[in-house]
């Protein structure tokens, strides 16, 4: 019976505060529930279809943190070494002058220091929603010359650290940041319709932001009153051009059943993408301290050390995060249940009551 989470997207979709999502969930690989709702173009009458594509955003950052990982499976890397190994220049330093080493393990898990918005610092510094035209090789650079906010591995901050390690891909790899997601992720899971360009634009889906009234069709650029009293700026054109930066932290699409492989693929000890042992460390707790009440970090996402602190319903050991687009996922290895829902409504469909209303369904109706 999938009664609760039907009420919930049907609710949702006809408050008008969600436009279109694609949710679907499944139980050690076996999809116990998909569904398509709403619409992928308000204004053309377009259906959201299970196959409609989406701006990934941060759903990117654990494709390039299992590239990583799956080049260490390889030899290539360790998640040890400090990241002025491959990218000599990385060296940022602290307020006091001092230059500590920043480790892989310290940008996959965002203790390194760095920050997600420099561009008070410098214009030239942005992240992976403004469109520009800068490469990585000439962004990464200005970064290393900021201040860390705090010495590594002593502090959590939510930050442009996978761009960084982006930039360790493809200098390992030794070929764009793309190509080395493809050859070790998103190849070998065959998921076809997940890259950093859109090849079939018909297939994308419009975003839109909330607005008073109703969502409203997001501009270029677009800003938006966001959940934490401040505003972000959405560039939806940002997909399209290839002189803007191959962002790790958020630049890729995805589908819903592509995005769900993945997740099955994690949970099933990785294959065909990362040694098992690997996989299962993955999903682990690589913080050791909590970055929030019940909370902590893993390699791919953030780690629900205690559902009661937290205010989860989903057991302890249970991974999750989620796209600024309007997207969330988990994986639960106890329960051994994964999650994808891929919205085009920013941020309602990614933030507060309705992804807590479908997480709280998920689990009353099947698990």
């Amino acid at each position: 019976m999938t009664d609760t989470i039907d009420r919930v997207l049907d609710e949702a979709v006809a408050s008008g505060k969600l436009v279109g999502a694609v949710v679907m969930v499944a139980k050690d690989g076996q999809t116990l529930y998909r569904r398509a709702v709403g619409l992928a173009d308000r204004e053309a009458g377009t259906p959201m279809a299970e196959d409609t594509v989406f701006r990934a955003a941060s759903l990117t950052k654990p494709m390039v943190a299992s590239t990583l990982l799956a080049m260490a499976d390889k030899g290539l890397v360790r998640v040890d070494d400090p990241v002025s190994a491959y990218l000599p220049y990385f060296t940022p330093k602290l307020p006091n002058g001092s230059q500590p080493d920043i480790t892989l393990k310290h940008l996959l898990t965002h203790t390194a220091g760095l920050l997600y918005d420099y561009s008070a610092k410098n214009p030239r510094l942005t992240n992976g929603l403004v469109n520009a035209n800068i490469h990585l090789d000439d962004l990464l650079p200005l970064m290393a010359e900021q201040e860390l906010s705090y010495a590594p591995g002593t502090g959590w901050f939510y930050s442009m650290a996978i761009d960084v390690l982006g930039g360790v891909i493809a200098k390992v790899h030794g070929g764009p940041l793309r190509d080395a997601v493809s050859h070790y992720v998103t190849g070998p899971l065959g998921m076809n319709d997940t890259a950093f360009t859109v090849a079939d634009r018909s297939r994308l889906a419009v975003p839109y932001a909330d607005g008073v009234d109703r969502p409203i069709r997001m501009a270029e650029p677009q800003p938006v009153n966001n959940p934490w009293g401040g505003v972000t700026t959405f560039s939806p054109e940002r997909i399209f051009n290839e002189n803007a930066f191959e962002c790790g932290g958020g630049g890729m699409a995805t589908t819903g059943p592509d995005f769900m492989r993945f997740l099955n693929a994690i949970l099933a000890d990785g294959g065909p993408i990362l040694a098992p042992e690997t996989a299962r460390a993955a999903l682990k707790d690589q913080m050791g301290y909590e970055r929030e009440p019940g909370q902590a970090f893993s390699f791919l996402g953030s780690y629900t050390v205690d559902p009661v602190r937290a205010d989860l319903y989903w057991p302890a050991g249970t991974n999750n995060w989620g796209g600024i687009y309007g997207h969330i996922w988990s994986i639960d290895p106890v329960k051994r249940i994964t999650m994808v829902s891929l919205s085009n409504t920013a941020f309602y469909g990614g933030e507060l009551a309705f992804p807590r209303a479908l997480r709280k369904a998920v689990y009353t109706d099947l698990i």
